[in-house]
C-alpha cells in the first residue's frame, strides 16, 4: 500500500505552515487508476496543482475529502499497488 501525497516539489519554498486545499476528487474509493493518471486537484497558495497516481492500483481509502485542508507530507488516500 501507497500513501498518496502531493509531490515534495511542489512545495519547495513553500511556509512549512502553510497547508493545500483538496479542491476536488476525480476519482472514487474502489476505482483502478493507472500510474500517472490525475487523481485530485488541490490548491496550495492560489496555484492549482494535480495529484497523480505513482503506480497501477486500486484507491483503498480517500484520508482527505474535497472542501478539507491538509499539511505537507500528509497522504490523502491509500493506494494498493495492482500485482
Amino acid at each position: 500500500m501507497t500513501g498518496i501525497t502531493l509531490s515534495p516539489d511542489a512545495w519547495k519554498d513553500i511556509d512549512p505552515a502553510t497547508e493545500a486545499l483538496l479542491d476536488k476528487w476525480l476519482v472514487a474509493e474502489g476505482d483502478t487508476v493507472r500510474a500517472g493518471q490525475t487523481l485530485a486537484n488541490v490548491v496550495l497558495v492560489k496555484a492549482n496543482q494535480d495529484i497523480v497516481a505513482p503506480d497501477d492500483g486500486r484507491v483503498e481509502k480517500i484520508l482527505v475529502p474535497a472542501g478539507e485542508t491538509f499539511a505537507r507530507g500528509k497522504p490523502i488516500a491509500v493506494l494498493k499497488e495492482l500485482p
